[in-house]
């Protein structure tokens, strides 16, 4: 179940013209709601983006890396306020794979913009410019944002030949599996 999720989920660049039905949307919010968080701080809070303009100036908080928000249909701005945890970095990684791991289970694609410690403009930070498109608080800082809907193209899994089992090591670094 969670591992064949696993192996079949990529990213998605292309998305079908084609809305996302609003109880899928609210599905992977649920599931994101119920994501883990570190002493249970919750730091997190969500935008959910579906208004075309929108997505198409989101497409555009930083140079490179977020222009397929444009043609995506939904997309999810994933914030924290970072007084309330110190791990409000790792909680909204945490979240933001809970909801590409639901919207795949939806039979739908995702995909991540980072936007933390990025720059919309010389002056200008990706979260300053999408604070000012949203309308968020000033506690909220955002920390990336996943595009949401029906795949416009077949994404192929990894095949297991592919994964870089080289990269563990057992019980010391360097110690292969026997």
């Amino acid at each position: 179940m969670f591992n064949e999720l696993v192996e079949k989920r990529r990213s998605v660049k292309v998305y079908a013209n084609r809305p996302v039905e609003a109880a899928k949307i609210d599905a992977i919010i649920e599931a994101a709601l119920r994501a883990p968080t570190g002493r249970a701080a919750r730091p997190w809070e969500f935008v959910v983006v579906t208004d075309k303009a929108l997505l198409e100036k989101l497409s555009m908080a930083k140079p490179v890396g977020a222009a397929f928000l444009k043609d995506a249909p939904a997309a999810v701005v994933v914030c924290a306020d970072p007084s309330v945890s110190g791990l409000w970095v790792e909680d909204c990684s945490i979240v933001a794979v809970t909801m590409q791991y639901a919207a795949h289970a939806l039979g739908l694609g995702s995909r991540w913009a980072q936007m933390k410690g990025n720059s919309f403009s010389e002056g200008k930070t990706s979260t300053q410019y999408i604070a000012e498109l949203l309308g968020l608080p000033v506690n909220l800082t955002v920390q990336c944002i996943i595009a949401v809907g029906y795949p416009g193209e077949e994404m192929v899994p990894y095949k297991k030949e592919e994964l870089r089992f080289d990269k563990v090591s057992y019980n010391r670094y360097g110690s292969k599996k026997a």
